[in-house]
């Protein structure tokens, strides 16, 4: 059992930046990668970021790989995103999941847990 909680969202001016923050508690968390989605209406699902269990490698997808960053701490149980030069297109719901093993994958079906997702919103 993974139970998540995201921070960190709100409403910021595009250009600006912003720090999501997932909590986790669980034993099994600091085995598993983690990994970022987000959701805008009438839009499906995105990956956005993905980390492995030890934070060695993470991945971005391209839309945000040049202005995302995902990160993990796993003696605090948490993972970030940090988000610079944000877009208005980056409006969405955004959840964090953790993974079904230590491997990094970008299908949402692959994800065991979820949080209940953090809103952002850019702004033009």
């Amino acid at each position: 059992q993974v139970h998540l909680v995201e921070s960190g969202g709100g409403l910021v001016q595009a250009g600006g930046s912003l720090r999501l923050s997932c909590a986790a508690s669980g034993r099994t968390f600091s085995n598993v990668a983690m990994g970022w989605f987000r959701q805008a209406p009438g839009k499906e699902r995105e990956f956005t970021a993905g980390i492995s269990w030890d934070g060695r490698v993470a991945i971005h997808a391209d839309p945000v790989k040049d202005r995302f960053i995902i990160s993990r701490d796993n003696a605090k149980n948490m993972v970030y995103l940090q988000m610079n030069r944000l877009k208005p297109d980056d409006t969405a719901v955004y959840y964090c999941a953790a993974a079904r093993q230590h491997i990094i994958v970008r299908d949402s079906n692959l994800y065991d847990y979820w949080g209940q997702g953090t809103q952002v919103t850019v702004s033009s």
